[in-house]
């Protein structure tokens, strides 16, 4: 009787201490499966046109524009500047810029497509709601190059 006592207790040790490395391992696998977290880069654009100058500055994590600046200096014309938060949806950034006007804070989205190197920016039929204007549709925007940004070195 004492044999088979021992016996069982034996084997349930062997059991136990068998289910507890499948366990340890499973942890491991789990830990070796875990996303390696997406770096923040820093990208820069810039828009010479005639007198006319656009800039762009994107701080990109993933497919999300988190922070970023987009500035117009049109020449005879008040400066426009201001905040980009968006998201990059295939090589489409859609954006809300807000910015000052005026002395008051205006929102609008804007849109560019991205060809290599190059953003050029989409205009459309534009609504306005919540004094945030946007496209009324985004598919039916055109991207006829009147605004490109080129890619550039970032400034410290």
């Amino acid at each position: 009787m004492k044999k088979v006592i021992i016996a069982s207790v034996i084997l349930m040790g062997f059991l136990v201490s068998c289910k507890k490395d499948k366990t340890e391992g499973e942890v491991s696998a789990e830990q070796e499966t875990v996303a390696v977290e997406e770096t923040v880069h820093e990208e820069c654009y810039l828009g010479i046109l005639k007198k006319d100058t656009v800039s762009m500055s994107l701080n990109i994590k993933g497919n999300l524009v988190f922070s970023g600046k987009l500035s117009y200096k049109f020449f005879e014309k008040d400066k426009n500047e201001g905040s980009l938060i968006g998201e990059l949806k295939g090589d489409t950034l859609f954006a809300d810029y807000t910015f000052m006007s005026e002395g008051i804070s205006s929102v609008r989205q804007v849109v560019f497509l991205k060809k290599r190197n190059i953003y050029i920016e989409g205009y459309g039929d534009i609504e306005e709601n919540n004094r945030k204007a946007f496209f009324k549709n985004t598919k039916q925007l055109k991207f006829d190059g009147k605004i490109f940004l080129s890619k550039v070195d970032c400034k410290k």
